[in-house]
């Protein structure tokens, strides 16, 4: 999370400490009407931090208790395609299919031993989200803007017969920031967006499992949300 939290304050702090040198005085705009075509096209690249909110059972399977947790996130890759609709000059419809890859550490424990058992879970996503962009006004050629919307997400690398199984059907609602930045020929755009799961994913019905001794992780989780931070950069 440490990890995570140093990516985030750099992120930030790249934003803030551009906008006082652009707003001490008018410049040249750069591509001054690219903001009012009806749709354009463009591509983003970045990395994500994947997590799942675990809710344990505390139910005891053949006499033992265990308890899961994600004690480390893993950065993993991001790359996709932007397709933006115009709609007024401060607001704009996304669709932003992406690749996302990454993986997650479940580690579970057993308190009444002291054992810990891990199991790493991969995943390659196809996540599709559709957004609204507002956009605040232009400052020679910085403009912030927010993001909101709603995705679906669909598992592409579904492993079975491992400890934990998470369903290859997620959604949710997401949340994001960043800044247009207009060079003369492209912009580009340093994004965060925040994603939070709505369903339940970890699979409970469990007949793939030829060992059945690893029942008890899978017994030891009631429920799961996904959650996910995803730091790009875009070019439109």
């Amino acid at each position: 999370m440490i990890q995570t939290g140093k990516h985030i304050l750099i992120f930030f702090s790249f934003l803030l400490s551009c906008n006082p040198m652009l707003s001490q005085r008018q410049k040249v705009k750069h591509q001054p009407y690219g903001d009012y075509k009806l749709y354009h096209f463009g591509i983003t690249i970045g990395m994500n931090f994947q997590d799942v909110i675990i809710t344990n059972s505390g139910i005891p399977t053949n006499g033992e208790t265990w308890y899961a947790t994600i004690p480390n996130y893993s950065p993993g890759f991001s790359v996709g395609m932007i397709a933006d609709l115009f709609l007024n000059p401060y607001m704009n419809l996304r669709f932003t299919p992406q690749l996302l890859f990454g993986d997650k550490t479940f580690d579970f424990i057993n308190p009444a031993s002291g054992e810990h058992f891990q199991s790493t879970v991969r995943s390659n996503y196809l996540m599709m989200p559709l957004d609204l962009k507002f956009r605040s006004f232009r400052l020679n050629n910085y403009r912030p803007y927010i993001l909101t919307g709603a995705y679906s997400i669909l598992d592409l690398s579904l492993k079975k017969d491992d400890p934990v199984l998470l369903k290859p059907l997620d959604y949710g609602i997401s949340i994001g920031l960043g800044s247009d930045f207009y060079l003369p020929f492209v912009k580009i755009a340093p994004e965060i967006r925040f994603c939070l799961g709505l369903s339940n994913i970890i699979e409970k019905n469990r007949s793939d499992l030829t060992n059945r001794e690893l029942l008890k992780y899978t017994d030891a989780i009631t429920r799961g949300v996904s959650r996910m931070i995803i730091l790009t950069i875009n070019f439109e």
